[in-house]
């Protein structure tokens, strides 16, 4: 998941942009409109794109004007790219391993030569073709959320003040070549199929003994766990960079839910912050509500990051989380849906429009109806992240 870089005049340029086509609707973030199932599945073997008419394509002309990153972010994805065993996710519907890595190329030397906003949009239309994800209807419909990188204080040893931990990957997790948890290897060799669920692991300390660090509180800990990703502050004044090593396998619940349901916290209200806020005023209700999220994560020391799921660094607001399993791993993407800036020292929704690489996954992010963008490092990325979930729709561009 952006080699560290927290850019907070960058994001406010990032977001101010041209308006979308299509206006989409804005809902509090994590928890999306109950009568909309974004998460729904495609029929077997369905792919999340379909080709679309020259007549059905957006303006790009909004990604010629906010290109903060792009070209590095295109690199990165090259980088992929030239990997042999980037070779084994392709083809993806019509779409060659070697059309997929032309388009990158062809889309850099576009951006690069195009002189106007005019300019690179007829040149995108007249050089590439269009593919819109089909959305969670069937209609292009697609719920974006945002996710960020947190830095928080962390210790090595446990203290009286910090006591709540993060672990490495458990040496009895067992996962399959493509990085999914299979079970818990025991006595004997044998693969007992599923892991411990999150309770089970904290309640009953499985764990101990696995430590990397200590944190502060426990809702931090549960914030690194979900985001997948952090930089923690020592003792000593060093960054210590930790990124993703694995999980235990089961499905992610987002905690949010229970809460509206609970009348703990208000949906009009929602957003990152609020739960920071309530849980501080409420701390034995931290084990309550994250226990209802069976999904754990595990970490490790990694240096240069945040990395993506393809195993390249992610750059803020260029580097998108989608299903693998039904989405293209590096391709050029273009998103249209309204997210927050700041403005007058508020947080206020704009519609935003802009190109990005398709470089990374998450846990709740499945199907064709859900896509989340990451937005940087540290409380400026916290506070733009926390108050992000938009309706909008995905396309991808490939050179023809």
């Amino acid at each position: 998941m952006i080699r560290a870089r927290l850019l907070p005049l960058v994001l406010v340029s990032l977001l101010a942009l041209p308006s979308c086509e299509k206006p989409a609707p804005t809902y509090g973030p994590f928890v999306p409109p109950s009568d909309r199932d974004y998460d729904r599945a495609l029929p077997p073997g369905a792919l999340a794109l379909r080709k679309i008419p020259p007549e059905q394509y957006p303006d790009f002309r909004p990604g010629f004007i906010n290109r903060e990153g792009l070209e590095r972010a295109i690199n990165y994805s090259l980088q992929y790219m030239a990997k042999p065993s980037s070779r084994k996710y392709y083809p993806y519907g019509d779409i060659s391993h070697e059309r997929a890595r032309a388009s990158l190329v062809q889309f850099l030397q576009v951006l690069q030569s195009s002189r106007s906003p005019e300019e690179f949009d007829q040149a995108i239309k007249s050089q590439f073709d269009v593919y819109e994800s089909v959305g969670y209807d069937g209609e292009g419909t697609v719920f974006f959320t945002g996710y960020y990188t947190p830095i928080f204080d962390a210790r090595r040893q446990r203290d009286r003040e910090f006591r709540y931990p993060l672990y490495r990957l458990p040496p009895d997790l067992v996962k399959d070549e493509e990085g999914n948890t299979l079970g818990r290897r025991v006595a004997g060799g044998g693969v007992v199929p599923g892991y411990p669920t999150r309770r089970q692991i904290e309640e009953g300390r499985l764990l101990d003994g696995l430590e990397l660090v200590y944190l502060r509180n426990p809702f931090e800990a549960y914030i690194v766990n979900v985001q997948g990703s952090a930089r923690l502050r020592m003792a000593d004044g060093t960054l210590l960079e930790l990124g993703y090593a694995g999980n235990n396998g089961h499905a992610y619940t987002p905690i949010a839910r229970a809460m509206i349901e609970d009348g703990a916290i208000k949906r009009s209200e929602l957003s990152l912050q609020t739960l920071r806020r309530y849980f501080q005023e409420h701390p034995d209700q931290v084990f309550h509500y994250a226990w209802r999220n069976d999904r754990y994560v595990f970490f490790q020391e990694l240096a240069g990051g945040p990395y993506g799921s393809i195993g390249v660094p992610v750059t803020a607001f260029r580097s998108i989380a989608t299903d693998k399993s039904v989405f293209p791993r590096a391709c050029v993407a273009f998103l249209q849906a309204n997210l927050p800036r700041v403005s007058g020292g508020e947080v206020v929704q704009t519609p935003y429009a802009t190109f990005a690489l398709d470089q990374d996954t998450g846990g709740a992010i499945r199907a064709a109806g859900r896509c989340d963008i990451w937005m940087g490092i540290g409380s400026g990325a916290e506070a733009l992240a926390g108050r992000t979930g938009s309706e909008g729709q995905l396309y991808y561009v490939f050179v023809k």
